[in-house]
């Protein structure tokens, strides 16, 4: 099937394939007739299978021929309403259909200039547009057709309320459309409330389902904790990146890493909700220019983001629950490309890894990697790396007792015989990050050994 056949205005056809669109994607091809005949939707779909030309393409073809004069996109973050209407303008700009991002941290002014000027599309935040609405600032914009974009997620910011008390100034005569990655019983209950009789289509666990998207090669790593940043450098500098995303579970994790990798002179910015809006548009829009190579975001930041070319993603540590780790490998493998995602995981966060793999049913292999030049011509580590960490560790009162009980050894030989023990695990810890799979399950049995004691012990204390 082509974009020819959904009988598009031919200045619609000139922007899509100027957009480099041929054929439509499933929920694309599923949603668009439906749209088209003027029924209400409710789509479930993912992050990144087109679904912002699935709804936008059909509204504005109905706004090229002068059927409907004006639409409502809400969505969660100002992120996701300045992508989605970059990407409406780009593909309607011939048919001069104007659209307008709304949200807040900006002056409101231009906002409401522009809209009751009339620009056919605005999309928008909840929060911003519900002020509007209530401080009597756009009575004249009444929209024909309300899409929310990404419900799931608006629902997790708590935008519920919003969202509903939006409604109430919204004409009653229009057409809704919902879409969601997920479909939690909040959000059934929202479309039972704002949509009317509508078609329901799912593209989640088909040929687009990010799990079981087959151009996504997944792997992992089993570490020490204090391989982290050196394994997230080997595999920067090994891997053919084009463009990356790096996640990490907190802000001074991205922080910190972010201003890592910059001092080994990686093209790396960091984006999560402490910065600026200002910074944070900049650093979207440098990504997208391909201006910025690494990405460093936590996943609240990266919320929604929807950028092309992305062909590695790094979970630079464990996502804490598995529908996040769908999620960020998602950004990858799109639009027939393949894409590659590497999880990092310490020895304890095993199990947690193990139970993400059988949740979301994820192919993941082990790999291990050998470091570059670990050890040098003498076979010695890097001495910096060594430096480091000796002067970083904190004295144990029972390394003072071990010194004072080799006082028959000559001092200088005592502190030579113990840098060459740290030297020597310095050295067998350099030359390969990741453990492989036999350790792997020593290490686990271990573990479950462990557990089994401290159960009975507990037990025991109980019974006691």
């Amino acid at each position: 099937m082509t974009f020819n056949e959904f009988d598009f205005h031919k200045e619609l056809l000139k922007g899509i394939k100027i957009a480099g669109f041929k054929e439509p994607s499933l929920i694309q091809e599923m949603v668009i007739p439906i749209i088209e005949e003027g029924q209400d939707l409710v789509g479930q779909a993912h992050t990144g299978t087109g679904k912002t030309a699935a709804f936008g393409l059909p509204i504005m073809n109905k706004m090229a021929n002068k059927e409907i004069e004006r639409a409502l996109i809400l969505t969660p973050t100002r992120e996701l309403a300045t992508q989605v209407s970059d990407e409406l303008f780009h593909l309607g700009r011939f048919a001069n259909i104007r659209t307008l991002t709304v949200y807040g941290g900006v002056g409101y002014g231009r906002q409401i200039a522009l809209i009751n000027k009339g620009v056919q599309v605005v999309v928008a935040t909840p929060g911003r547009l519900k002020d509007l609405y209530k401080k009597g600032k756009i009575d004249s914009f009444n929209p024909e057709v309300v899409v929310l974009d990404e419900a799931d997620e608006m629902l997790d910011m708590g935008f519920l309320d919003d969202i509903k008390e939006i409604f109430e100034y919204i004409p009653q005569n229009r057409q809704t459309l919902l879409f969601s990655a997920t479909m939690p019983e909040p959000i059934k209950a929202l479309a039972d409330e704002i949509l009317s009789s509508p078609q329901f289509i799912s593209v989640v666990n088909q040929e687009e389902s990010t799990t079981n998207n087959h151009s996504i090669d997944q792997y992992y790593y089993v570490i020490d904790e204090s391989q982290r940043d050196a394994a997230i450098v080997q595999l920067l500098e090994q891997e053919k990146i084009k463009k990356c995303m790096v996640f990490c579970r907190m802000k001074r994790e991205v922080d910190r890493l972010t201003e890592h990798l910059e001092a080994l002179g990686f093209n790396a910015k960091g984006l999560h909700g402490d910065l600026e809006q200002t910074e944070r548009d900049e650093v979207i829009k440098s990504y997208r220019r391909n201006q910025i190579q690494i990405l460093v975001a936590t996943d609240v930041a990266a919320r929604g983001l929807d950028v092309k070319q992305v062909t590695h993603v790094f979970n630079y540590h464990i996502p804490f629950d598995p529908q996040s780790y769908v999620h960020r490998i998602g950004r990858t493998g799109r639009a027939g490309k393949r894409g590659k995602a590497i999880t990092l995981v310490s020895t304890d966060e095993f199990k947690e890894l193990q139970r993400i793999q059988k949740e979301v049913g994820a192919d993941m292999k082990l790999a291990t990697m050998s470091l570059d030049k670990p050890i040098d011509e003498e076979g010695c580590p890097n001495f910096n790396t060594l430096e480091e960490k000796v002067r970083q560790v904190e004295v144990e009162p029972c390394a003072i007792d071990f010194i004072d009980s080799m006082e028959d050894m000559d001092y200088h030989e005592f502190v030579e015989r113990v840098v060459t023990l740290l030297l020597k695990e310095e050295k067998n810890r350099g030359e390969q990050i990741g453990f492989d799979l036999d350790t792997v399950n020593d290490m686990m049995d271990q573990y479950e050994l462990e557990q089994k004691v401290a159960r009975k012990m507990n037990r025991q204390r109980k019974w006691r």
